[in-house]
């Protein structure tokens, strides 16, 4: 939808710089220098342009509409279908990255309102220290089979298993220094969902190696893994996130990426889903019914 926008500009633009164009061009046909054909190839490109620019417009126009039509429905369908999708359950947040308190807030509130609890909440601080992670895996005999550089991405797993399962959390414990830049909640109880946020720019080398193995272990984790982001955040995580098999949806600070949220984090289809670019499987997943009270 945005992507509309820009085009209708750029179009604009050059609609502009060709009437200009035109009438330098009058301008110099009366001195002689510019032909009667030459003339009216001119006006046809500046025919063609105006048709192209108000396509665009109109394409803009019905986009708006609908944007303007999802909000209404995401509006009017959260209240009736989210209280008690969540109920009694448990969810753990990663953030790769300092906590965005906004984006954070909106998870929140979104579990709270199915019926759920933000156990806890870890924030890892990228990127990586791999020397100082090895040493430190070095120094505890359970831990040194993740040592060495070519098994950060299995170092990554086994922080997400961690993550999911609950207490004794012995590997997050011994990194803790080294990794977490902000926890939150208990790391006792096993959770039922879990939602990871990237807050930090796009990482290379080990430290890119490290965040696969996260990722990766959080898809594979038996219970449903969500990533997400607010509207319009560049560059986005998603395509990290979907080539280790998470589910993702965009947007978790508007109605519709809430709604999406929660319908994810309680076992709808998995997918990629809201309404930017990376939103391969349509705006929302099939709403499922409505978990018995009984």
């Amino acid at each position: 939808m945005f992507d509309l926008r820009y085009h209708v500009a750029s179009l604009t633009a050059v609609f502009v710089a060709l009437v200009i164009g035109i009438l330098v061009g009058v301008g110099l046909s009366g001195k002689g220098f510019v032909n009667d054909a030459e003339r009216a190839n001119l006006n046809r490109e500046i025919e063609d342009m105006r048709q192209q620019r108000d396509g665009a417009q109109k394409s803009l126009e019905a986009a708006g509409r609908g944007e303007v039509a999802l909000k209404d429905f995401a509006d009017t369908a959260y209240p009736a279908v989210v209280p008690g999708r969540l109920e009694g359950q448990k969810i753990a947040v990663l953030f790769i990255g300092p906590i965005d308190r906004a984006v954070a807030f909106a998870i929140g509130k979104t579990v709270r309102d199915a019926g759920g609890t933000v156990v806890r909440t870890r924030s890892i601080g990228v990127p990586l220290d791999p020397e100082a992670v090895q040493k430190a895996l070095r120094r505890l005999p359970a831990f040194r089979q993740l040592a060495g550089t070519d098994r950060l991405d299995a170092l990554g797993t086994a922080l997400a298993d961690e993550l999911a399962a609950g207490s004794p959390t012995p590997l997050w414990d011994a990194l803790d220094e080294l990794l977490v830049q902000e926890r939150e909640g208990s790391a006792t109880p096993r959770v039922d969902a879990l939602v990871v946020v990237r807050t930090a720019e796009p990482q290379r080398g080990p430290t890119k190696a490290f965040l696969s193995g996260v990722y990766t272990g959080l898809a594979r984790s038996g219970v449903p893994a969500v990533g997400t982001e607010a509207a319009d955040t560049a560059p986005s995580a998603f395509p990290a996130f979907a080539l280790a098999g998470l589910s993702t949806v965009d947007s978790v600070d508007t109605a519709a990426g809430r709604l999406g949220l929660v319908l994810l984090l309680g076992g709808a289809e998995p997918g990629s889903y809201g309404v930017g670019k990376d939103a391969t499987d349509g705006v929302l997943p099939t709403i499922p019914p409505a978990p018995s009270s009984g």
